[in-house]
């Protein structure tokens, strides 16, 4: 996919949303009048479409400062992918299984431990009313792991991240 012509420099003109109606009418007149296809001499057809085109496109001041922008854009889009390099992998750090295991208290206590101790009682309440209700075994067993399912995926939110992250 090609980026469009810039009417700018189509034109001639320094790009800016500044432009008046007037200097735009004339950096195109000069132009048309060099390369309209009526020349004697042929003129330039391709010239004065591009001509044309970007004149249809910077005549108003609206449009001026939209060409701008999405001049101003492609630029900037540009500038980071060509000249920038990638950014580097984040460093990750990795820690065994019963390491993470031994910082799940400090994790708790550095996180927000009030949020989780309500999870951890309504997981409890509702564990509870699941097994008092006298419910057959299948439907039991599906809300409990539910809720415990729940707390689980719902209380990492309330831990502190882990080292390295």
């Amino acid at each position: 996919m090609t980026d469009p012509p810039d009417p700018f420099t189509a034109l001639g003109l320094t790009p800016g949303p500044d432009l008046t109606d007037e200097q735009v009418r004339a950096a195109w007149r000069a132009i048309a009048t060099a390369t309209h296809p009526d020349r004697a001499d042929g003129g330039n057809p391709s010239r004065y479409a591009t001509a044309s085109a970007a004149f249809q496109v910077l005549r108003t001041p609206w449009g001026r400062s939209e060409a701008y922008a999405d001049l101003t854009a492609r630029n900037l889009i540009n500038f980071r992918h060509r000249v920038l390099p990638p950014p580097a992998p984040a460093a990750r750090v990795t820690i065994s299984p019963w390491r993470a295991l031994l910082l799940v208290p400090a994790r708790i206590r550095h996180g927000r431990p009030g949020r989780l101790a309500l999870r951890i009682l309504a997981a409890a309440v509702l564990t509870l009313l699941v097994l008092r209700s006298g419910a057959p075994t299948p439907p039991v067993a599906g809300l409990l792991a539910g809720i415990a399912t729940w707390l689980i995926l719902t209380s990492r939110g309330d831990l502190a991240p882990p080292p390295g992250r």
